[in-house]
């Protein structure tokens, strides 16, 4: 239900209409638990998604995956809500800082120089992503060693520069692009053998 504000007398009131998002912010901080499960069903699927770029043990991703709701609702007191998507972003970002810690407690990040790339990782960009299926894209996702998934994964789905990412990682800012362009070949190379594959079943 909209709330109504008349800070200046005489004025007709102004209509502040509080969107399901910010509804839903505000029931999660009262602790309401019915909320909670609403939260789950709306967010849980597209959290676990993002999870699932980064870890690819089932395992270790139901841990992770865990331990990012935990933060979520044991810190929800403390999130501003700042407009429509705000509360998709700032679980979408937690989920990621939990999957990097994870991963930077278990593996150690390879350093490459930055003029590194492999002749036969290249692959013709013109490779056409659309035809590929989301499932399978994250399969390709999967196969790449993990320090090149997690740079690309950051670099792409989550926008980060490579000196953010160097320093997320504790690696140089040499190394992250380095690391960037051989996952996007390596990638691109997937993208191209499946497409080719599918054209000589047809």
């Amino acid at each position: 239900m909209p709330l109504c504000s008349t800070e200046n007398s005489g004025e007709m009131p102004r209509v502040i209409r509080i969107n399901d998002e910010q509804r839903l912010v505000k029931r999660l901080q009262e602790g309401d638990r019915s909320a909670a499960r609403e939260f789950y069903s709306l967010y849980a699927d597209s959290l676990a998604g993002v999870c699932a770029r980064y870890i690819t043990d089932e395992e270790d991703l139901k841990d992770v995956f865990q331990n990012a709701l935990v933060h979520i609702f044991s810190h929800i007191t403390d999130f501003e809500y700042r407009g429509e998507g705000s509360l998709q972003a700032w679980v979408t970002k937690v989920v990621v800082n939990e999957s990097l810690k994870f991963l930077r407690a278990k593996e150690k990040y390879e350093e490459l120089p930055l003029d590194y790339v492999a002749t036969d990782d290249l692959a013709d960009d013109t490779s056409p992503l659309s035809d590929v299926p989301p499932d399978t894209i994250l399969q390709m996702l999967n196969r790449l060693p993990i320090g090149y998934r997690t740079v690309l994964n950051l670099h792409i789905f989550e926008g980060k520069s490579h000196q953010e990412i160097a320093r997320l990682l504790g690696i140089k800012k040499d190394s992250s692009a380095s690391q960037f362009v051989r996952a996007k070949n390596l990638l691109l190379k997937m993208i191209s053998k499946y497409n080719d594959d599918k054209s000589q079943r047809r």
